[in-house]
């Protein structure tokens, strides 16, 4: 029996039993690899490139805009101009019928009220929250393969267990049977440790099947064949030091999600002041060379410079398109404040759930012993002829129960440790 509890606590805390264990894959690097593979993530990388470019764009806006146009017109007449001369009328053309005309127009803004300047604080604060929402799509997904990665430990844990219980009954029914070859039990003894050694095989095989859909799920989040082998070795991080408090505290300033939102905030907030900022005035200089072929022109080709001021006196949308925006980020500092909350409830939930864990794993493993003993003793009574084959099943399911609280414990009191730690951001 104490085997039983060394398979476990080797399962725990240093990897399962492999013949190539020297080959067990660590959490750390399954993290690294699903970082490297995961296609969500994968998008959020390039949305956040996305962004850069956008910020690019906006700072754009303060370089000068080159334009170059051309193109050749043809009329059915040569335009002409009709005069009065000494009571005479006289016409003559102004250009002839068909023309070329090009130009080249430089445009660069030198005041705008803002509108420039809050685009481009808007779009500095969309590349932050997308850099926030990359690290905190890789928390999501790190905490998923750590899912699973615990599931596989569990569900080969679990599989120590049954395979423990299948050969304790195997040995039992064969003591049942010789007993009854000594005509010291009646045949239901005998029937019924058989049954009950076939019920334990069929909970084996149950455990095998949920150990093979554990490893094909652990594959999927890795981006491998789901047939390929897994083998896992527990190095896992430590749990974050501190209260509850604490712990809460670390987390509001830690999460990524918050600052998101906070960053999405803040960009429809400067994008709110650069919609006002475009009904205020705006004023920019242009310079360039016109060109248009015409022998009745002196000068075919012209520079020419200007500053134009352009203010919108009234505008029926600006205002509201302004206010618009504002109100978007209100909804989303109502969100930051609801999640805010849930944050902390997440903590206090999983630190909860650790210390229940590190609980039930001492009671189990008192427990174990006990339940040892208790087999043992019932068995032994039972060969003399002081207990029934029932109660000798009843301990021995009372013997496997607490093998597999151990376990379930071992692996919850893991698990709380890693969501603790993406509750407090720092997975």
């Amino acid at each position: 029996m104490q085997l039983m509890i060394i398979k476990l606590m080797l399962a725990l805390f240093g990897g399962l039993i492999y013949a190539g264990a020297s080959q067990a894959e660590t959490l750390e690097q399954a993290w690294q690899s699903a970082v490297a593979n995961n296609h969500q993530l994968k998008s959020t990388q390039a949305d956040t490139e996305a962004t850069e470019q956008q910020l690019s764009a906006a700072r754009g806006q303060r370089w000068p805009e080159l334009n170059v146009s051309t193109g050749y017109s043809q009329y059915n007449e040569a335009p002409a101009a009709k005069a009065t001369f000494g009571g005479q009328t006289a016409q003559f053309n102004t250009a002839q019928s068909g023309s070329v005309k090009a130009q080249a127009i430089a445009s660069l803004p030198l005041f705008t009220s803002g509108r420039i300047s809050h685009n481009i604080l808007a779009a500095e604060a969309a590349v932050k929250a997308a850099e926030h929402h990359e690290s905190s799509t890789e928390l999501t997904l790190k905490m998923r393969v750590a899912d699973a990665y615990i599931a596989v430990l569990r569900s080969s844990g679990a599989i120590a267990v049954a395979n423990d219980h299948v050969a304790s009954l195997a040995a039992h029914h064969k003591d049942v049977a010789n007993l009854f070859d000594q005509g010291m039990v009646a045949k239901n003894d005998v029937l019924a440790a058989k049954v009950q050694q076939a019920n334990a095989e069929q909970i084996a095989l149950q455990a095998r099947n949920r150990l093979d859909n554990a490893n094909a799920s652990y594959n999927q989040l890795l981006d491998r064949n789901l047939t390929d082998a897994v083998q896992l070795s527990v190095q896992l991080p430590l749990a974050p030091e501190g209260n509850m408090a604490q712990l809460s505290a670390e987390a509001l300033g830690q999460r990524p999600e918050l600052a998101v939102l906070a960053q999405q905030i803040a960009a429809l907030e400067e994008q709110a002041k650069s919609v006002s900022a475009s009904a205020l005035p705006q004023i920019s200089v242009n310079a360039g060379f016109q060109y248009q072929d015409n022998r009745y022109q002196v000068y075919e080709g012209l520079w020419l410079v200007n500053v134009g001021l352009q203010w919108k006196l009234f505008d029926g949308s600006t205002r509201h398109n302004s206010n618009a925006l504002h109100r978007l980020a209100m909804a989303l500092q109502e969100q930051r404040d609801d999640l805010t909350s849930t944050i902390g409830l997440q903590v206090r939930q999983a630190y909860l759930d650790r210390t229940v864990a590190q609980q039930r794993i001492t009671v189990s493993h008192l427990a174990i012993a006990e339940a040892d003993e208790n087999l043992a003793v019932v068995t032994d009574r039972y060969r003399q002829g002081l207990a029934t084959n029932t109660e000798v099943l009843v301990a021995e399911d009372l013997r496997t129960q607490s093998h597999d609280n151990y376990n379930n414990a071992s692996y919850d009191a893991v698990l709380a440790v890693l969501q603790l730690r993406r509750a407090v951001g720092v997975l």
